[in-house]
């Protein structure tokens, strides 16, 4: 069973939280968020970013960069940037992307239930991504961004964080870049932290949707400490990390689509021809076309879209992985046509997250820059909960979640 509790957030007064807040810091370069960071002093990206402080070339892994990180979280608490609270609490974070909103519960997740297993992973993991963010919660002794993780749908959370958003929020802001709508909110109430606490503990599982770098790093970090602490109890503040738990239900996943540099040595007419032998293959016309179900793609080629259906036999809907549509143009596309093996390493293709539309598809190759472009039906909730379940682990670049979290709306300290 899952186990979270409540913990001392360190946040940014109500009247700076958007100076604070930021992107998180594995979705833009160092260059961005230099540009975005600008002259503003307050701006995370000093401490989750720091070789914006170091001249432009600077290595994001010298060493000097994690110690800065160290030096600026500090300077943000000496000068009142942010503030610890008083009383161990829960938060809720709410995102409202296009009209829809989702309510996440801010907890402290225990590393334990990562390393036995409830909580569930869907992807691999790179050590050299691990060992980065490893090196900052240790140099900070902080998680300074939350994990995104999803829970089965549960009434009685439900119903207590609907309670709350019908008051007045401590923080409520539209992000800049994004245009989405952002939340938070304090549980402070004993009942209700214990409620919170309660319906976790009876979830045999708890499922990471995004940040699966940031996971393993916190949780292999409190193991560090427990290893290192010869009067370890089990009930330090390192034995717990920051994650957002949202409902399954309320999640956007996105496509991930896939543009490719060449055709591995064939004219547009033999790719077409070859594509034929796994798919039913239906020119669309010079107009943007989207996937309307699972298993159809959206190929563009020479200033022209077609519809892929994958025929009966190409899939088993019985296996988990096998009935994804990334496996499926992975398999029969990629590899057995065009020859790409290793989506992680080879440099013939790249990734667009669905927010970008597929007119960034189309631009793409239009520029010559690609040959041609994929798009893909996004992945369901169910789906990857399904292949956690089973132990199993997705293809690479299978899901885009939207809307990010922010980072700097709170932050947890390791002691």
């Amino acid at each position: 069973m899952a186990i979270v509790k409540p913990f001392k957030g360190i946040r940014p007064p109500k009247n700076l939280v958007e100076q604070v807040e930021s992107r998180p810091y594995d979705v833009l370069n160092s260059e961005e968020a230099r540009q975005e960071a600008g002259d503003n002093e307050k701006s995370l990206y000093h401490i989750i970013k720091p070789e914006i402080d170091f001249p432009e070339g600077t290595s994001e892994y010298d060493p000097r960069v994690y110690e800065k990180a160290a030096e600026n979280f500090q300077k943000f608490q000496d000068n009142g940037w942010l503030v610890q609270d008083d009383k161990e609490q829960y938060y809720i974070y709410a995102q409202t992307m296009n009209g829809k909103t989702q309510y996440g519960l801010v907890v402290g997740a225990y590393v334990n239930d990562y390393m036995t297993g409830v909580i569930k992973k869907h992807e691999l993991t790179r050590r050299d991504k691990e060992e980065d963010r490893m090196k900052h919660v240790r140099v900070n002794n902080a998680n300074i961004e939350p994990v995104f993780f999803a829970y089965p749908d549960n009434k009685v959370l439900d119903a207590l964080i609907m309670k709350y958003a019908q008051t007045e929020p401590e923080y409520d802001f539209i992000a800049p870049i994004d245009g989405f709508g952002h939340k938070f909110w304090i549980i402070s109430d004993d009942a209700d932290i214990r409620t919170i606490t309660e319906e976790f503990a009876k979830m045999p599982s708890l499922y990471i949707a995004d940040g699966h770098h940031r996971s393993a790093a916190a949780a292999l970090v409190g193991a560090e400490k427990q290893k290192q602490n010869p009067n370890h109890r089990g009930d330090e503040e390192y034995n717990y990390f920051m994650a957002v738990c949202f409902q399954a239900s309320q999640l956007t996943i996105l496509d991930y689509n896939r543009v490719i540099r060449d055709l591995n040595g064939l004219s547009s007419e033999e790719f077409l021809e070859a594509l034929q032998k796994n798919f039913e293959v239906e020119k669309k016309g010079a107009d943007i076309y989207k996937p309307a179900s699972l298993h159809e793609f959206s190929l563009y080629l020479d200033g022209e879209w077609y519809s892929l259906k994958a025929k009966e036999g190409t899939y088993d809907n019985s296996d988990p992985i096998g009935v994804l549509d990334v496996d499926i143009s992975s398999r029969l596309i990629l590899d057995e046509i065009l020859g790409i093996k290793d989506l992680r390493s080879s440099d013939r293709i790249d990734f667009v997250g669905g927010l970008r539309g597929l007119g960034e598809l189309k631009r793409r190759v239009d520029s010559g820059e690609m040959r041609t472009a994929l798009a893909l039906y996004p992945v369901s909730m169910q789906q990857i909960m399904d292949i956690a379940d089973s132990g199993k682990i997705m293809p690479p670049k299978a899901t885009w979640f939207e809307p990010k979290l922010r980072s700097g709306l709170v932050i947890h300290k390791l002691s």
